[in-house]
């Protein structure tokens, strides 16, 4: 069983082997330093053999000694932040953290790259109570270089390193850091010692080579403008991978949106890049999104029926209400959860990752791609526009209904569709871009408000008809049902006025312009 650490530390360096520690009791908030003795560790770090997570910036290495010995996954999360994952020794990597790779290693093998031998004298800093502040480690390092090409090959050095304790104030590191600079240290210029190990043990080794069309296409141009946005995108979905196999907050929907972006900028800019080569694998986005969806969802429509009813009177909660949605949700997320990982664990999802890099590595790119961006982008975003133009006028001048709901609907995607076209182009075209987006947000929001009331309302009925067959009052959620309906129904008399600000001609002639 794998768990999870939260490490924030800062490494130093200095100028010779000899590193001495100042007086780190005179750091405020420090009481005493307490010398734990001189541990000996020696890890083996695994990567692809094009080192995939070392361009990352992870690491996985197999570490003995200590008290923490195991398999060590670290994922950065901020500068001198990672989440360290843990797994039990064995021989092999452990499939805990085979999966949480898997987007990033996929078919490729994991090879030991580094072995690290340090040894480490500890001090820990303690307040007047004893409690635990901070870790200070003196690691006397040797790495040696395993696998192909640089095998055998050294390097040694001597750092610093300061791992804050559990639940205590982070400035304390900046005091500390204060008194080691004074000391003569300085911070290490290295993020990991994976990361310096590699530098000195074999820097002519490449990391991951540059897309072809990065080395083509200026990024004046829309070809290149559009690329780079793609690959951002693409970045995110591989990066948001672990953090949903890890049930992280939010991580479903910023992975599902990271496929829709791709998805629409397919759409938007198929004057850019040929659609009979991106149509199939923006199909292939949709079924993931879609896949996705149903545990982003879940867990959405959870949050807003547990809100509603908090916000109710106690008199007006009749019943075991509380308890069947409890059981409701639970029963609903456990599929829904199951299912997400089957999609990212399938061969399917694997296949639509390396068919994306292909796609990037070789992009099939028309005519307009090496045109100005000036000139192409602003055309694609304001025929987006258009297409959202056409579903409004359709959707307000239906009666309240089914029919309206479905035709709101499908407005709402246009308009989200417009949106992310005018946020990809927003690096190229500035303040229009940007303004233009917010707006198409502002109608995207209303939209999006009386959708989540439909399905709500769906789930309301569903958990009504449970309660009346099990006996139970179905007050309560005929009482949320009819709220609902009402939130609809001030959506529906918002929208006018909303598609009025937002459709006004002088944004689309500033992006002309």
């Amino acid at each position: 069983m794998a768990e999870t650490k939260r490490e924030i530390e800062r490494k130093y360096e200095a100028t010779g082997d000899d590193v001495r520690l100042p007086d780190l009791t005179r750091v405020r908030g420090v009481a005493g330093v307490v010398d734990k003795g001189v541990v000996e560790l020696d890890a083996v770090y695994y990567d692809t053999p094009d080192l995939r997570l070392a361009v990352d910036s992870l690491t996985l290495r197999r570490r003995t000694g200590g008290d923490d010995a195991g398999w060590h996954l670290k994922f950065p999360v901020a500068t001198g932040i990672r989440d360290e994952i843990r797994a039990p020794l064995s021989p092999e990597v452990p499939r805990t953290l085979t999966a949480l790779l898997r987007s990033r290693v996929r078919d490729a093998r994991l090879d030991p790259v580094v072995r690290l031998t340090s040894s480490r004298d500890v001090r820990q800093l303690v307040d007047g109570d004893g409690t635990l502040l901070a870790e200070v480690s003196v690691d006397a390092v040797r790495a040696v270089r395993l696998g192909p090409g640089k095998a055998g090959a050294t390097a040694a050095w001597t750092e610093v390193e300061v791992e804050l304790a559990d639940e205590v104030d982070p400035d304390l590191l900046d005091r500390v850091e204060k008194r080691l600079r004074k000391a003569g240290l300085r911070p290490s210029e290295s993020a990991s010692k994976l990361a310096r190990a590699l530098a000195e043990t074999a820097p002519d080794v490449p990391g991951l080579p540059e897309p072809a069309p990065a080395k083509t296409l200026d990024e004046h141009t829309a070809g290149g403008h559009v690329l780079g946005y793609l690959r951002a995108q693409r970045d995110a979905l591989v990066a948001h991978d672990p953090a949903v196999r890890r049930d992280l907050p939010d991580s479903v929907h910023q992975m599902r949106v990271a496929t829709r972006r791709l998805r629409s900028a397919f759409k938007s800019y198929r004057k850019v890049l040929d659609r009979t080569v991106t149509d199939p694998l923006g199909e292939e986005l949709k079924w993931l999104a879609a896949e996705l969806g149903v545990d982003r969802d879940q867990e959405v429509l959870t949050a807003r029926l547990q809100n509603h009813l908090a916000s109710l009177p106690r008199p007006l909660v009749l019943g075991p209400v509380r308890g069947r949605l409890r059981i409701w949700s639970v029963a609903r997320r456990s599929g829904s959860r199951r299912k997400t990982l089957a999609v990212l664990d399938s061969r399917r999802y694997l296949v639509l990752l390396d068919t994306l890099d292909a796609l990037l590595e070789s992009p099939p790119l028309r005519p307009a791609a090496r045109r100005p961006v000036t000139e192409v982008l602003p055309k694609a975003v304001i025929k987006d526009y258009h297409r959202l133009a056409g579903r409004m006028a359709h959707a307000l001048e239906l009666d309240s209904g089914e029919a309206r709901d479905v035709a709101m609907h499908e407005a709402r995607k246009a308009a989200k569709r417009a949106r992310y076209a005018a946020e990809a182009a927003k690096p190229a075209l500035g303040a229009p871009a940007k303004k233009f987006a917010k707006k198409m947000k502002s109608v995207q929001t209303v939209l999006g408000d009386h959708q989540d009331s439909v399905v709500a309302r769906e789930a309301l009925r569903g958990l009504a008809v449970q309660a009346h067959l099990a006996g139970e009052s179905a007050f309560t959620w005929g009482l949320l049902y009819g709220r609902e309906a009402a939130a609809a129904a001030d959506r529906e008399r918002e929208l006018p006025q909303a598609w009025h600000k937002a459709s006004r001609p002088k944004l689309r002639e500033r992006l002309r312009d």
